[in-house]
């Protein structure tokens, strides 16, 4: 692998990587112990590729590997590395305080989160228009972008597949209802349409690629960087995937400034401890349940649910609450897992729901014996 360097000066190679007087400040207990900062920019087998201000150096993780698998050695990861002839490999000996963290959690049944990128400030989740708009898997994207603290865009690559412009207006236009408050930009990295758009928003920050195999992400970080940095394969016309070319997370230099992330296609998108996440992308349904007779509504059947009533008169759509009940229900589950007093009340609410339906049961085999 190989990183677009060239371009820029030792002096200035911290600066282009996003380093800044409050990373400087973070840093100075370990500039006080001869270490040297840099930024992570790829992780593999136990060690990983930091760019100092001396070029980009391996090193090894060995000395910051907690049992907390959040709190490993991530891409993006600012480190405190070994200086140049202390140690044959160098170490990192430490990393400084994230600022933001994208996670996920897991497949396994542990259910353990997952980190994913680290200090990022936009998330470009990157959606093919080769295949049918998958809303809810947006609206997972979403939800996780908006809790790790970075500001979300969603790109819809492919868009030379789309070359009428009404149809393409339809679905930016369903991408939108799913999407609050976030830009939804259609792209080609073939014609390059919204390229620029996308460079000038992303520009000056740290940014992250998300998405499935085969949605583009490899193709859009090449246009970004300006050069062939990722392998890129075609994908399945059938059902729009890819093989997964991107293995490693790895960041890039960009040339109108910022550095972007490139990660590996998503087969699964868990929440981790996303609830503000998912409320930021259902705030027309968190606004409605304020509006509700009991501050403890579930909008199911409720006397005065706002909620149901916007499903009633059409203005909020069924699919829409069913998504924002199923991420609800997942975030919990995931979050009782190691939360002891939500296990207690998802318990009470178990309960509650079982002897309710109980009572309803026995209530219609009374009125049958009569």
């Amino acid at each position: 692998m190989s990183f677009p360097l060239s371009s820029v000066s030792s002096s200035s190679l911290l600066d282009a990587h996003g380093w800044d007087s409050g990373w400087a400040a973070d840093f100075a207990p370990y500039a006080a112990q001869g270490l040297v900062p840099g930024r992570v920019v790829r992780v593999d087998r136990g060690q990983c590729d930091v760019a100092t201000a001396e070029g980009v150096v391996r090193a090894d993780t060995a000395f910051v590997t907690p049992h907390d698998p959040l709190r490993v050695v991530c891409t993006g990861d600012w480190a405190a590395v070994d200086p140049e002839g202390v140690h044959d490999p160098r170490y990192v000996r430490a990393c400084l305080p994230r600022r933001t963290a994208f996670a996920r959690s897991t497949s396994s049944k542990r259910s353990e989160g997952q980190i994913l990128a680290a200090n990022v400030d936009h998330a470009v989740i990157t959606v093919s228009l080769a295949v049918e708009l998958d809303l809810g898997r947006i609206e997972r994207f979403l939800a996780l972008a908006w809790e790790s603290g970075a500001q979300p865009t969603v790109v819809l690559s492919k868009a030379d597949l789309v070359p009428d412009p009404v149809g393409l207006s339809y679905l930016v236009e369903d991408v939108e209802t799913v999407a609050p408050g976030v830009q939804v930009l259609p792209l080609s990295s073939t014609t390059g349409e919204g390229l620029d758009v996308l460079a000038a928003t992303v520009a000056g920050g740290t940014t992250v690629l998300l998405g499935v195999s085969g949605a583009g992400k490899s193709t859009l970080a090449n246009a970004l960087v300006g050069e062939d940095v990722m392998d890129v394969q075609a994908a399945r016309d059938i059902d729009g995937k890819g093989r997964h070319t991107t293995t490693t997370r790895n960041l890039f230099v960009l040339p109108g400034g910022g550095v972007l992330i490139d990660t590996p296609g998503l087969r699964g998108v868990g929440l981790w401890d996303a609830e503000a996440g998912v409320g930021q992308v259902f705030s027309e349904i968190e606004e409605l349940s304020g509006n509700c007779r009991f501050h403890d509504c579930a909008h199911e059947s409720e006397p005065g649910c706002a909620v149901t009533a916007a499903i009633e008169d059409g203005s909020l759509p069924v699919r829409r609450l069913e998504s924002y009940r199923k991420l609800i229900r997942e975030n919990r589950r995931i979050v009782a897992k190691t939360d002891a007093r939500v296990r207690s009340e998802m318990l009470k609410e178990w309960k509650r729901m079982g002897a309710g339906g109980r009572a309803a049961m026995e209530f219609k085999r009374q009125g049958r014996v009569r």
